[in-house]
């Protein structure tokens, strides 16, 4: 059996006579304290000190991890905004991996809205002007020709979860060039704090094939490359180039593609997700999360799914990929396609989706209506508004995916007063200055009575001397088990079933623990990822795309001990010199 290369060309992991890992490092002194997995900062023994070339150039006093970690945090809390916390934070990254792993487990529920959205999506925008240090794999239109030669470069070598990006529809904020590389980097973090993947097991890529911002274009300090986005042919040859080079360096590694636009984000992932196992969090993780509150709203209102009509606004990525996990989740419970089909209203910027207009796309047609489907409806222009589809529809839940705030009109919200008492209204998009509606608005106009999950958080609702929840309808519920469970099962290729398994296990998790809210505590997400992750691997291998054999005949409370076992955790390792 030939022997596996080392995890890094820096350093290898092994274990000691008595079963103890450790880590071996082939270098010593500054270039050792300037990798962010190796460096210690000033936790390093008097021994590692001695041996690995590190004495006078580190204090002299030890600091126990739990030193670190105070001592980090306190420093965390003197930053005076939002988004000079998430830079602190990745200045940690960059600095000491393990110690921010550290921070963000004892953190997570403070520290998610800082490192993934809302915060997120400003440090895209200021991406090029604070750029710091080199983390991720580029490839750009200038080299596409050596991306192979060029992932030779990336010094580890068991990569097992990438992100790429094209950043052409990040968040609700739009087309963001370069910058996008700020998305790959904080999902991939909430893979390792959330979901147990190693970060020396993760790539973050940006795939820069130009911006059609021409205010990044005519920017001397865009970091990007300033031409008009790569199209058609010449793209797609540009993403086989990608795929051919990372499945041939990195062959057990997982996709997920995000934040594309909304036709290419569709047509990558269908051209992609047979040839190496991917999928798309924008459509798939998106729909796993939505579909799961909207479960989970059901029940609280002592309804099933099944009783719902569901009106989707947004008929991009998310919009359609929520559309089609309700359409599945709705066929799940015993609903005909047919009236499954019936029961999921899209409106898009035209207003109800319906053949005949313009530009509509491929995966939206399975949701266009025809004349003869409006039979006594009545509406104004030429195609059903937003309120007219929710009045006529009869509707019960309403779904946002627009980033237009202040969309959800007061209006719109009473009118499914006359339809159910309890609303289920979530306005999920992000960051949160493009929700569709406030929360406070909602609570109020329905007396209480709806169901709120949103895309980034807010506070608990004070209402009538109590206070409405509002869920926070987060895709790292889903992306981070769903990611790890295909990992451990070296799945080779992400199913519907499993995306699937990946949203009833987080509804069963919340009804389980918390039967009183849409969606858990963001505290509990580590926890959960791991009960996600059992479910996928479990569905990977009933559905015959478990490439790992010795998974293939564990059941689910071995799948459990092993996944356990395999979650990295943020604990230094003492280091030994090669």
């Amino acid at each position: 059996m030939p022997k596996s290369p080392p995890v890094s060309r820096y350093y290898d992991v092994k274990r000691d006579e008595q079963g103890q890992r450790y880590i071996e490092v082939k270098v010593t002194g500054l270039a050792l304290l300037q990798n962010p997995l190796l460096n210690k900062t000033t936790g390093f023994t008097p021994e590692e000190r001695r041996e690995l070339g590190l004495e006078g150039l580190i204090p002299p006093h030890i600091s126990s991890f739990e030193e670190q970690k105070h001592r980090t945090y306190l420093r965390y809390l003197e930053a005076p905004t939002d988004l000079a916390r998430h830079e602190y934070l990745r200045a940690l990254q960059d600095r000491n991996e393990v110690l921010y792993y550290a921070i963000l487990e004892d953190h997570l529920e403070e520290m998610l809205p800082i490192i993934y959205t809302p915060t997120v999506g400003e440090a895209v925008k200021l991406y090029s002007n604070n750029y710091r240090y080199p983390r991720g794999f580029t490839v750009s239109t200038n080299d596409i020709e050596r991306v192979e030669e060029m992932l030779d470069n990336v010094t580890v070598n068991d990569v097992r979860m990438i992100v790429a990006t094209d950043s052409s529809a990040i968040l609700g904020i739009g087309d963001q060039g370069f910058g996008g590389m700020a998305i790959s980097i904080g999902k991939l973090s909430l893979y390792t704090a959330a979901g147990g993947v190693g970060p020396d097991k993760t790539l973050p890529v940006e795939l820069d094939v130009g911006t059609n911002r021409q205010d990044l274009i005519d920017d001397p300090l865009y970091l990007g490359v300033h031409h008009r986005r790569w199209q058609g042919q010449q793209y797609d040859e540009f993403v086989d180039a990608f795929v051919e080079a990372v499945s041939a360096r990195y062959p057990k590694a997982i996709i997920q593609w995000e934040d594309f636009s909304r036709g290419t984000a569709f047509r990558v992932l269908e051209r992609y997700r047979k040839v190496v196992p991917s999928f798309n969090d924008d459509i798939q993780g998106t729909g796993a999360m939505a579909l799961a509150g909207l479960l989970r709203a059901s029940r609280m209102k002592g309804e099933f799914l099944t009783e719902q009509v569901f009106v989707v606004v947004g008929a991009g990525a998310a919009g359609i990929g929520v559309a089609s996990a309700i359409r599945q989740g709705l066929e799940a419970e015993g609903l005909a396609p047919e009236e499954a089909g019936r029961r999921v209203y899209v409106v898009d910027r035209y207003g109800l989706l319906m053949e005949g207009q313009p530009d509509l796309e491929p995966q939206q047609m399975p949701f266009v209506r025809r004349r003869g489907d409006l039979e006594g409806w009545t509406f104004g222009g030429e195609y059903p508004t937003l309120h007219e589809v929710l009045v006529h529809a009869r509707a019960t839940a309403l779904l946002g995916f627009t980033g237009v705030p202040g969309l959800f009109r007061q209006e719109d919200i009473e009118a499914m007063l006359a339809h159910t008492p309890r609303p289920i209204v979530f306005p999920l998009s992000n960051p949160s200055s493009h929700v569709e509606a406030r929360p406070s608005d909602i609570v109020a106009w329905t007396r209480g009575g709806a169901i709120v999950a949103t895309g980034s958080p807010f506070p608990d609702v004070p209402y009538d001397n109590e206070r409405i929840p509002v869920g926070q309808g987060n895709n790292a519920f889903i992306f981070p088990g769903l990611g790890f469970g295909a990992v451990v099962s070296r799945a080779r290729e992400i199913t519907d079933n499993m995306v699937m398994a990946a949203a009833l296990t987080l509804a069963e998790y919340t009804t389980q623990h918390h039967p009183h809210l849409v969606y858990p505590p963001i505290s509990e997400l580590r926890e959960l990822s791991i009960h996600v992750a059992v479910r996928v691997a479990e569905q990977a291998i009933q559905d015959g795309v478990c490439a790992e054999r010795r998974v293939r005949n564990m059941d689910r409370e071995q799948l459990a001990a092993l996944i356990r076992e395999r979650a990295w955790l943020p604990r230094p390792l003492p280091l030994r010199r090669e």
